[in-house]
């Protein structure tokens, strides 16, 4: 390692609140202006600031997107982690099937709206380029996944049958979420979403 010299000054740490603020800024111009064409000089330009100091606080281009996404406040799971830490209920049927039209009823916020097209075109370019953006939808589908099969499992769901039901709730809501951001038509897949969990609460049971 090289000494540092007499009177030489260490680098000074990134500023967390510059940090975070600069997260925040990627994500509403991600959100305006798509995934695919992202550069980093034309979004630093836009943030009023340097590709090189991009760089500094997050080292790459990938990370920083990823670090945008996963700090956002407003996602779904975080909120449904608060609400699962608020309720002190019973955990039946019935209570799964009011918890998930909770959950339901975040994607009608205006702000988390505008950002789905973002996630879905994350989705798709992690298929074709997993090396880049490939974990952070598998995360969040394996975090969703997680949370639901330990509910189900506390309900006296054998672990194999809790994770199936987990991965059917979470699989379907997801393909339901896809329609509307195409088409627009939030009524039709909120009427599919009610008639997805008349289907599902029978299997929510345990033997």
């Amino acid at each position: 390692m090289t000494p540092i010299a007499p009177g030489a000054s260490m680098p000074r740490p990134p500023d967390p609140a510059k940090r975070r603020d600069l997260l925040d800024q990627v994500r509403e111009y991600m959100i305006r202006n798509g995934l695919a064409d992202l550069s980093l000089r034309p979004l630093a330009r836009a943030l009023g600031t340097s590709d090189r100091m991009l760089l500094y606080y997050f080292g790459t281009k990938e990370r920083m997107v990823a670090e945008a996404l996963a700090l956002d406040e407003r996602r779904p799971l975080l909120r449904t982690r608060s609400l699962l830490r608020a309720i002190d209920a019973p955990r039946d049927p019935a209570w799964v099937r009011r918890f998930m039209e909770e959950v339901w009823r975040q994607f009608a916020d205006p702000d988390l709206r505008a950002a789905l097209p973002l996630y879905l075109e994350i989705m798709v370019t992690g298929l074709l380029h997993p090396d880049r953006y490939g974990p952070v939808m598998r995360d969040t589908l394996a975090e969703w996944t997680g949370l639901l099969t330990s509910v189900f499992r506390a309900m006296g769901l054998p672990e194999a049958r809790a994770r199936t039901e987990a991965v059917l709730l979470v699989d379907a809501c997801f393909g339901l979420i896809v329609g509307p951001v195409v088409d627009g038509d939030w009524d039709e897949a909120d009427a599919a979403f009610r008639v997805l969990l008349d289907r599902l609460e029978p299997g929510w049971r345990a033997a």
